[in-house]
């Protein structure tokens, strides 16, 4: 038995809960059970709640900045976890990861040039693209029967022929699950170096990576990559914090270093919000024991996600993850449209799912599902599936 009880049920109705309480306001029936946005049902660890509460009970919230402390944690997670040594001149804080891309697209591209993907991927990369007027292209990833793979030859037509600036790389990948090898982002590193490429790499998922695989910080592949290279990481996927708004962006690169923050100050962004500081150092410092032991638990809801598909729904393809807590099955053998699986998720099974579609075309007969959740809470919604599943004799 762990110092940590990740089978607890947390309520998370009416905390304005993006997950919990605004089905109705997005469309869906209000009773629902959802598995789609990328936190976890788990209370942070108590000592990261003890810090914060120190922090509250201070009782001011002034304009607040990170130091020497806050960077030397940074430090010691990156190298422990990582073997990454990384620099205090690298570090520019941003309040997200999506607002860390959407300013590298701001800052290394102009309007009309290209900025590659590999769809099915993680959407807000396509709506950066988009909403700052740039040509968004898509190298799709190949579908294999256990995991997908990147397709190095369509990725290097595509700079050519597509005046290419600018990649954005999803690493591990959500949410097909991959961890990219060492091999193959050097494989996708050369290519972007031969062609004065930028790379952006969202490792935001990186603390998630399952046994077997190991997470290759894309910095640390050598001198050559980090020059061509932005790192963006956070930690609120690792610690559930995202509401806290804080990510760490690690930039190499004198140049593009000072192109990206230069791009944040014309957005009028400078200090991050005070508990964010204060749970991101929190959390690097005190979490550590908490995730060792969370990974454990999440690995075992990955297993028994696995087990039940194989045996209760065997038409529903499900991938194994080799990182994250999304699991990605491919529902191609039901016979539904697109609309029709989404009503019948909605309104038979009773789960709201993250669409396939919203990753791409390429992922449109695919649903991803959260399992980062208690035991009991996974149950209920499979065993929900599978009744919604029987019900139309599949």
């Amino acid at each position: 038995m762990g110092r940590y009880n990740f089978d607890k049920i947390v309520d998370r109705k009416h905390t304005k809960s993006l997950k919990y309480d605004f089905a109705v306001q997005r469309g869906k029936p209000a009773d629902v059970l959802p598995f789609w946005v990328a936190d976890m049902d788990f209370e942070i660890p108590s000592e990261l709640k003890q810090i914060l509460l120190n922090r509250v009970n201070h009782g001011v919230f002034g304009y607040t900045e990170s130091d020497d402390e806050y960077v030397n944690v940074l430090k010691n997670w990156f190298s422990s976890r990582f073997n990454w040594s990384v620099e205090q001149e690298w570090l520019v804080k941003t309040p997200g990861v999506v607002f860390a891309l959407a300013m590298a697209v701001r800052a290394f591209t102009n309007e009309g040039e290209g900025v590659l993907i590999n769809q099915p991927v993680y959407y807000p990369f396509s709506l950066v693209i988009d909403d700052n007027n740039r040509n968004l292209i898509n190298v799709p990833l190949i579908q294999g029967e256990d995991a997908y793979t990147i397709d190095f030859d369509g990725i290097e037509r595509a700079i050519v022929e597509h005046n290419v600036t600018l990649f954005l790389l999803c690493n591990p990948h959500n949410p097909v699950g991959r961890v990219w090898t060492e091999d193959e982002l050097k494989r996708l590193g050369d290519i972007c170096i031969k062609y004065n490429v930028i790379i952006v790499s969202d490792e935001i998922h990186a603390d998630f990576v399952w046994d077997g695989h190991t997470h290759t910080v894309f910095a640390n592949l050598g001198e050559s990559y980090a020059e061509h290279c932005i790192v963006c990481t956070a930690p609120s996927k690792t610690f559930n914090i995202a509401g806290l708004q804080v990510s760490n962006v690690f930039i190499p690169n004198e140049t593009l270093r000072k192109r990206f923050v230069k791009e944040i100050d014309k957005a009028g962004y400078s200090q991050l919000n005070t508990m964010g500081l204060v749970g991101c150092q929190g959390a690097y410092e005190v979490g550590g024991p908490w995730l060792d032991e969370l990974k454990v638990y999440i690995q075992g809801n990955i297993q028994f996600t696995l087990d039940y598909f194989k045996q209760y729904l065997p038409k529903l393809r499900m991938y194994r993850p080799e990182g994250t807590y999304l699991m990605w099955f491919d529902c191609s053998q039901l016979p539904l449209t697109a609309d029709e699986r989404e009503q019948w998720l909605l309104h038979d099974a009773k789960l709201w799912l993250d669409s396939g579609s919203m990753f791409g075309k390429d992922g449109e007969t695919f649903e991803r599902i959260n399992v980062a959740c208690p035991r009991a809470t996974l149950v209920e919604g499979l065993d929900s599936l599978r009744r919604a599943y029987e019900s139309k004799g599949y």
